[in-house]
């Protein structure tokens, strides 16, 4: 168990834009996750939480319907949060990078590789840098990858990460930096 609740964190420990990373402190707080119902099939080591889901560690909560662990023989673990049908599941965490700088991200489907360090955005995915409330960064498509080793992240027209014609359009928003006079 303790396992898993450190891959939920690591999950989304750092940030998908810019290589500044998660608050640190929240390594070091409890995590507590609240769901109507979970099971844990030890055999299989599969730990899945349904309805309603909130999981919090210090500053990062994250919503979904369903969240799935599971590990593999090499205790590599891998997460799946899904969404409520016409909804998204979501995460918000406090980034290192100076006071009040956040990172939230939102997808019908949100998976981590623990083996890789890969965190997936299926379907309507989103990531937003911000400033107190004020966005600073935002990438959206139908999939986002990051890769949190290489710092690197890629954003595609399709839920199958496939760029593809007439599969859509991305979007990114970067705003200007500014920096504040008498700092």
């Amino acid at each position: 168990m303790k396992r898993f609740f450190s891959l939920l964190l690591l999950m989304f420990s750092t940030t998908v834009a810019g290589g500044a990373h998660a608050e640190k402190a929240d390594f070091e707080k409890p995590t507590n996750v609240e769901a109507n119902q979970m099971a844990y099939d030890d055999v299989k080591q599969i730990n899945t939480f349904t309805g309603n889901v909130i999981l919090t560690r210090g500053t990062l909560v994250m919503h979904a319907q369903k969240l799935t662990v599971s590990q593999d023989p090499a205790g590599y673990q891998y997460a799946t949060l899904l969404a409520a049908p016409g909804g998204l599941a979501t995460f918000r965490q406090k980034r290192d990078a100076g006071p009040n700088q956040w990172v939230e991200g939102q997808a019908e489907r949100i998976e981590y590789d623990g083996k890789t360090e890969i965190v997936k955005l299926f379907s309507k995915a989103r990531i937003r840098r911000l400033e107190g409330t004020k966005p600073t960064d935002e990438v959206e498509g139908e999939f986002i990858s990051y890769d949190s080793r290489a710092e690197f992240f890629t954003v595609n027209n399709t839920p199958s990460g496939e760029n593809k014609v007439g599969g859509g359009r991305i979007k990114a928003v970067i705003q200007p930096r500014t920096e504040s006079k008498g700092k």
